[in-house]
């Protein structure tokens, strides 16, 4: 009897794996609106690698473009677990964030040092007019003449830190950049003072 209690046990613990994996196991961002973008991006743009000048590139943005298309893919076939935003600056930042069937995305913040709950899908930092950015690794420097609200895929694990000049540089091109009215998030006119002086969104922080 003892033994049959036990098999019943570890059949409905199999079943219920089968029909709802745990909060443990590896999630699958393949399925998502993002996965399906950055797929049909890539194969338009190899669609244009014999001429890619007439797609509107030179080689080299081509080469760059395709790079960061197949990085992004990669991140989703990989990810186990949902986007976060680790801030390593010096300073507050403002991130975009939601809470997956809980809530919209929102502008948060974040303090330096901490990083976003892996319950909520960080889906980007907000970075203000004034403030000087390097977007990605092999990307230049540059002033920001307006806010801009910039995007990364599901999965992402999105590094913001100082760098030794005082620019806030991204580990990890972000998939989108958009400004004020290209996007339905609030993008603000804050400046670096202004997010600086709030408090941490306790919600958010891991």
């Amino acid at each position: 009897m003892k033994f049959l209690r036990i098999a019943l046990v570890a059949i409905v613990f199999l079943v219920n794996l089968a029909i709802a994996p745990p909060s443990w196991a590896g999630k699958d961002f393949t399925k998502g609106t993002d996965y399906a973008e950055v797929t049909q991006a890539i194969n338009q743009l190899q669609q244009a690698k014999d001429a890619p000048d007439q797609a509107g590139y030179t080689p080299e943005e081509y080469q760059q473009t395709l790079g960061q298309l197949q990085q992004q893919k990669y991140i989703i076939e990989t990810a186990t677990k949902r986007a976060q935003c680790h801030n390593e600056t010096t300073g507050m930042l403002a991130v975009y964030a939601n809470k997956p069937k809980k809530s919209a995305t929102q502008l948060y913040f974040l303090g330096a040092g901490e990083e976003t709950d892996d319950d909520w899908d960080c889906d980007g930092f907000y970075l203000p007019a004034g403030t000087q950015v390097v977007l990605g690794p092999t990307a230049a420097a540059q002033a920001l003449t307006e806010g801009i609200a910039v995007k990364f895929v599901d999965g992402t694990q999105s590094i913001a830190r100082t760098n030794p000049a005082g620019a806030i540089e991204l580990n990890v091109a972000p998939a989108k950049v958009f400004k004020a009215g290209e996007i339905n998030w609030t993008i603000p006119t804050l400046s670096q003072a202004d997010i600086n002086a709030q408090t941490p969104s306790p919600q958010i922080i891991d």
